[in-house]
């Protein structure tokens, strides 16, 4: 298994190249982007993103100061804007009482501590707390969503379980447990789940379709082999 997941990962690299992802200016703005991007598209979420650096309101103090109805009017380009408005709050909330507002000490917080104390706050699912852990703090967890999920089942390695917690094993307990190398093989997923393994997908394009377990995708990979 642990080849496998190398092999992909080395194909994705191989495709598409870095990807230096998360796109922020330091760790807060990761933190209010993973938010945000909860059932949103990222242009829309950058567009939320840019209304709130335009008025220099990314900081907790800011957004503890700014009232309810300005932040939802400010972050409404990314959806659900009155939900992650509650959300936004709810962290800057408790980040001020329980840590002074202060990234430092949270972070200082071992990386399964951590991610307990991220999934105490309203709002941070699994998800998203594991993003903050990995993108803003820069430990290494593997996130899971639902490029993850979709490539990885088409490649045959999904886990019996069908749950969050399974699919992040899968791939802790076979990759060596180094940040950038999650980072990197997260962002890869995102951008193959877009471009090439969608819910409809470009099979003969693919660089993993000889390792896939979809028809379309052995069809495409013996075309690629007998035209090179």
């Amino acid at each position: 298994m642990t080849d496998t997941l190398l092999d992909v990962y080395h194909r994705l690299f191989d495709r598409y190249g870095r990807q230096h992802w998360w796109p922020a200016d330091g760790p807060f703005e990761v933190i209010i982007g993973a938010i945000l991007t909860q059932s949103a598209a990222w242009s829309n979420v950058e567009k939320a993103i840019n209304n709130l650096k335009a008025g220099s309101l990314l900081s907790v103090d800011a957004l503890l100061r700014l009232s309810v109805e300005e932040l939802a009017r400010l972050v409404y380009p990314s959806g659900y804007y009155n939900v992650k408005t509650a959300k936004i709050k709810s962290f800057v909330h408790w980040l001020s009482e329980h840590y002074d507002g202060s990234l430092e000490r949270l972070f200082s917080l071992e990386g399964p501590l951590l991610r307990r104390e991220l999934l105490s706050v309203h709002g941070v699912g699994e998800e998203t707390a594991d993003s903050i852990i990995l993108y803003a703090a820069h430990k290494p967890v593997f996130v899971i969503d639902a490029y993850t999920r979709r490539i990885a089942g088409r490649l045959g390695l999904a886990p019996q379980a069908n749950s969050y917690a399974a699919w992040q094993d899968l791939f802790m307990r076979h990759l060596p447990h180094d940040e950038s190398l999650f980072n990197e093989y997260h962002a890869l997923f995102v951008c193959h789940g877009k471009s090439i393994c969608k819910k409809n997908p470009h099979c003969e394009r693919c660089c993993l379709a000889s390792l896939c377990l979809l028809p379309t995708a052995s069809a495409g990979a013996s075309l690629q082999h007998s035209h090179p």
